[in-house]
């Protein structure tokens, strides 16, 4: 009788190793398949950072633009001013030659940058 007991506990042992590396199987097929779309989320989420950094960058780019135009503008209006001021003061009678500025230039130049600039804010 000893020896069916054996054959019948080594029989028992072999269906438990079998019904653990199944259930083992099932876990590491479980663990693989959440890590898996942890990995797809992981993905998503850089490639939605990677694009609004991109998007960020370009509306930089053309603000900085924008803003170049206004400092050549000011710039420009600046050293009309500077000029209309040493005009004014070196002249003795206090009368200043419009006749050669070109006013309707600077003015024109003045409302497309402005035009630029209220675009700017518009993005």
């Amino acid at each position: 009788m000893a020896p069916k007991n054996k054959e019948n506990s080594s029989s028992a042992n072999k269906k438990k190793r079998q019904m653990s590396e199944d259930e083992d199987g099932e876990d590491y097929r479980r663990r693989r398949d959440r890590n898996n779309q942890a990995v797809k989320r992981s993905r998503v989420k850089s490639k939605l950072r990677t694009q609004q950094t991109l998007e960020r960058v370009n509306q930089l780019k053309t603000e900085n633009e924008l803003l170049e135009e206004k400092i050549k503008m000011l710039t420009k209006e600046l050293g009309f001013l500077k000029d209309l001021f040493l005009a004014h003061a070196g002249s003795s009678q206090h009368s200043v030659n419009f006749q050669e500025l070109d006013l309707n230039t600077l003015l024109a130049e003045d409302s497309k940058s402005e035009e630029l600039a209220k675009g700017a804010t518009k993005l």
